[in-house]
C-alpha cells in the first residue's frame, strides 16, 4: 500500500494517514492480520515525524482497527469494529455537511447517490 501525504493540505497529517490506512483495510490492500511498518519505519518512509505516526496508530487502535503490541508492532485486527451509535452520529454529521455543500454547488441527488454507490461497491467487491 502506498501512502501519499499532502503537506499543503489543511487536513492534519495524522488524519490523512489514518484515513488512508482505513481505506487500505476496506479495499483489501491491507489484509486482516497484516503487520504495518514500525512507527519509525513508517515515519521514515513517508518523511514525517514518528510522533505523528504513533498518534495515528494509537487512534486506529482506539477505533478498533489495529492491535498494538511491543513485540509484534501494529497489526490490522482480525475482527473489525462494529457500527456504533457514536459512529453513526459522526457519519451522519459528515455526510450532512458534504451533501449540503454538494447541493449548494448544484449536484443532483442522482449524481450523489451514484457516487455513493460506486464508492461503496468498490469496497464491497474487494471482499
Amino acid at each position: 500500500m502506498i501512502i501519499e501525504i499532502d503537506f499543503e493540505s489543511e487536513m492534519p497529517i495524522y488524519e490523512q494517514l489514518r484515513r488512508q490506512i482505513i481505506e487500505g483495510i476496506a479495499s483489501g490492500s491491507l489484509k486482516l492480520g497484516e503487520s504495518l511498518p514500525s512507527v519509525r519505519q513508517m515515519a521514515e518512509d513517508i518523511g514525517i515525524n514518528l510522533h505523528t505516526v504513533n498518534k495515528t496508530y494509537n487512534a486506529l487502535k482506539t477505533d478498533g482497527y489495529l492491535n498494538i503490541d511491543r513485540r509484534t508492532g501494529a497489526v490490522v485486527r482480525d475482527i473489525l469494529p462494529e457500527s456504533t451509535e457514536e459512529f453513526n452520529k459522526k457519519f451522519k454529521d459528515e455526510l450532512t455537511y458534504l451533501i449540503s455543500e454538494a447541493y449548494l454547488r448544484g449536484n443532483k441527488i442522482e449524481d450523489i447517490l451514484n457516487l455513493c454507490s460506486s464508492i461503496f461497491n468498490k469496497y464491497d467487491e474487494s471482499r
